[in-house]
């Protein structure tokens, strides 16, 4: 054989192997167990490219159906949102729109808290005073232990009561911690969130959409209801429009789902800072007759609700956000948000419960999870 002969032959036995290397599953391949030295000696870094993402399935068409009545249907600016965290499909009517959060943004703290407890910078028994000019407004259970010199607790104290109970002086301490407004906005920007704003806290939200700028007298002894009742109505309606027309807090409804959805699969955070929060939102106390009241016995929830203020019959932002866990196992995060409407609170609370219904009876004709 001359020496061509056996260099065509050698060439074509390594490009049959190059090929059959190249064929097969659809599987990533695999990096070098050593990176390779570039030409100035050094090891150069080869990215791992990440893995193929599950084919979701189509969307049901029956949910598409009653989750698209049921925003048409209601009179007001709604968003509904539901991701299948197992199927991966995503329903949503009007869940592209910013809406108000209120207290659905207590959520981006908590993980704000829990992403640094995975980065090694805080603990949930690291001690933390809450003292009286700590104190914000409205709903506020912690000021009746906040005396003299402060109340002791620990940071994961403040986590539950402002998840569980929506306490806006634990959430506003929990802010100031962590680093403020700036610090969950730097967090939801690294997480990729999407459409989610963070405001500038409960003081600073609650009396720009009253059409106030805070005092530290708004704290205490009723004193932000009495300033905001001398307000003339000409004023409260220019503030509430402009927050409702553009809210510092407002977030879409696909954005949230899809959130909690990542929460859901440990996207986010490390197992156990996951396990936590999920955990502690499922303790969640407010929002009885929301998305809790529709759940058929078997189904668990994990959730956050908010609610924003009331000018006469209007009311801006009135929501509920979480995971539903049917029986069989699979996972669904929903948001329903509510941004500017004169319908009474018992139609609001219809619309929430009819989106988790609706979710509900949906789930109840697929099969058991493999």
């Amino acid at each position: 054989m001359t020496s061509a002969s056996a260099f065509k032959r050698l060439l074509a036995t390594t490009l049959f192997g190059v090929a059959l290397a190249g064929c097969g599953s659809a599987s990533r391949p695999t990096p070098p167990a050593v990176s390779p030295v570039n030409q100035a000696g050094g090891f150069v870094s080869i990215p791992v490219p990440p893995p193929l993402p599950r084919t979701a399935r189509p969307a049901p068409a029956s949910l598409v159906n009653a989750i698209s009545e049921l925003q048409s249907g209601f009179q007001g600016k709604a968003g509904i949102a539901v991701r299948a965290v197992d199927d991966g499909w995503t329903v949503e009517a009007g869940g592209r729109q910013l809406l108000p959060q209120q207290s659905v943004s207590k959520l981006w703290v908590a993980l704000t808290v829990m992403d640094l407890r995975d980065q090694g910078k805080i603990r949930l028994d690291e001690p933390i005073v809450v003292r009286p000019q700590d104190l914000t407004l409205f709903h506020q259970p912690i000021a009746m232990l906040v005396k003299g010199d402060g109340y002791r607790t620990t940071v994961g104290d403040l986590l539950t009561r402002a998840l569980t109970h929506s306490d806006n002086t634990a959430n506003d301490r929990l802010l100031t911690r962590v680093g403020g407004s700036a610090a969950v906005r730097s967090m939801i920007a690294r997480k990729q969130l999407g459409a989610i704003r963070f405001g500038p806290g409960e003081r600073l939200l609650q009396s720009g959409t009253a059409g106030l700028v805070w005092q530290p007298s708004y704290a205490v002894n009723g004193g932000f209801l009495t300033a905001r009742n001398q307000l003339s109505p000409a004023v409260r309606a220019a503030a509430l429009d402009a927050y409702v027309r553009n809210p510092p807090d407002g977030a879409a409804p696909i954005a949230i789902a899809d959130a909690i959805a990542r929460l859901a699969k440990g996207d986010l955070l490390s197992e156990t800072s996951t396990k936590i929060l999920l955990d502690t939102m499922g303790r969640s106390v407010t929002g009885r007759a929301r998305l809790r009241a529709a759940l058929p016995g078997g189904w668990e929830i994990a959730h956050k609700t908010g609610t924003g203020q009331d000018l006469g019959r209007r009311n801006a932002g009135f929501n509920d956000v979480g995971l539903l866990t049917a029986p069989d196992g699979r996972r669904y995060a929903i948001a329903v948000m509510i941004g500017d409407t004169i319908r009474p609170m018992p139609e609001r609370q219809k619309l929430i419960q009819n989106a988790a219904a609706a979710v509900a009876n949906y789930a109840g004709t697929t099969r058991p999870l493999n």
